[in-house]
């Protein structure tokens, strides 16, 4: 996946979510279990991401 579209995808989600907060102060722990643990996805596969990127780009420098 590429990183500025995963980057984009974060960016966007993140705005949604805080939108939606100001809206409604009064969110369950659930609702905010499950934010917490989609923005933790999203970066655990942002740093996925990046981690493949920089081991292709080493590979490309190796010659490999």
């Amino acid at each position: 996946m590429d990183i500025r579209t995963l980057t984009v995808m974060i960016q966007g989600r993140w705005q949604q979510l805080q939108s939606a907060w100001r809206r409604d102060e009064g969110q369950s722990s659930t609702e905010l279990a499950v934010i917490t643990g989609a923005l933790l996805l999203g970066a655990g596969l942002l740093i996925v991401a990046i981690k493949s990127k920089l081991l292709e780009k080493i590979g490309i420098i190796n010659g490999g």
